[in-house]
């Protein structure tokens, strides 16, 4: 038993049981009267059993029978909402702030920095104006290696007959293309008032609504018809120009 207790010790173990086992003496007593009651069995292993479990501290290491207390719950993701809608909320009051600061100075002070700030950013906003037609220079509307000579009439419509690439006399966009008897006729829209008319050409490269460049031929003639280019403000026939050799130049 003495082992067993020992044992039980070292490992730090409570005991719960023992077995007692008792030896019979060689020696009887001489005094049966004063003889101690003796212990039962079931009382001595108590008392082995308590003596152990004090010595060994169980009381310290009994288990704990109880529930664990719950985790806390995270409060972070709490916090980070409640911060994003404190921004959020500033953000918005500083834009009511900005809005009512403008409409008390487009109020009360009209010719403050602020809307003359503004107004600049509106005048920024509006399309240029177009040119008027004589600030537009123009050009010739054969090739420098065509033969063919161009001519004015007395009512300002530009003539040539002979082979040769046909140019418009400024940049533009083809607003129509009519074709009658095998020859066509093309409207090309320099501005929204200044236009040109080229009839009897043989071919066109360039579709309706595409651009054209002065620069760059759009039609043929095989110099078989007379090309007739006639220019126009709105419906009106220009005649204010004159021939500087091949190029019409507008009179001063």
């Amino acid at each position: 038993m003495n082992q067993e207790l020992d044992y039980a010790e070292m490992l730090e173990i409570p005991v719960s049981t023992v077995n007692v086992v008792k030896k019979k003496s060689f020696f009887k007593r001489k005094n049966p009267r004063k003889a101690q009651p003796q212990l039962q069995d079931a009382d001595l292993k108590e008392l082995v059993v308590d003596s152990v479990n004090e010595r060994v501290g169980a009381y310290v290491y009994a288990e704990d029978l109880s529930e664990p207390p719950a985790p806390e719950k995270p409060i972070k993701a709490k916090l980070n909402g409640d911060r994003g809608s404190k921004i959020i909320f500033t953000e918005l009051v500083a834009v009511c702030v900005l809005a009512a600061a403008i409409f008390l100075t487009n109020v009360f002070m009209p010719s403050s920095v602020i809307n003359t700030f503004i107004g600049s950013l509106k005048a920024d906003t509006k399309p240029k104006s177009e040119p008027v037609y004589s600030e537009i220079k123009l050009s010739s509307v054969i090739s420098e290696l065509s033969e063919a000579e161009v001519t004015m009439t007395d009512n300002g419509v530009l003539c040539f007959t002979g082979e040769s690439g046909v140019y418009p006399v400024c940049d533009g966009v083809v607003s129509s293309i009519t074709e009658e008897n095998g020859l066509y006729t093309v409207q090309i829209a320099h501005t929204s008032t200044f236009s040109s008319v080229i009839t009897g050409l043989s071919d066109v490269y360039s579709a309706k609504d595409t651009k054209v460049k002065s620069n760059i031929p759009f039609a043929y003639s095989d110099g078989e018809n007379e090309v007739r280019i006639s220019m126009y403000d709105g419906e009106n026939l220009l005649n204010c120009y004159t021939l500087s050799g091949e190029v019409p130049v507008w009179n001063s």
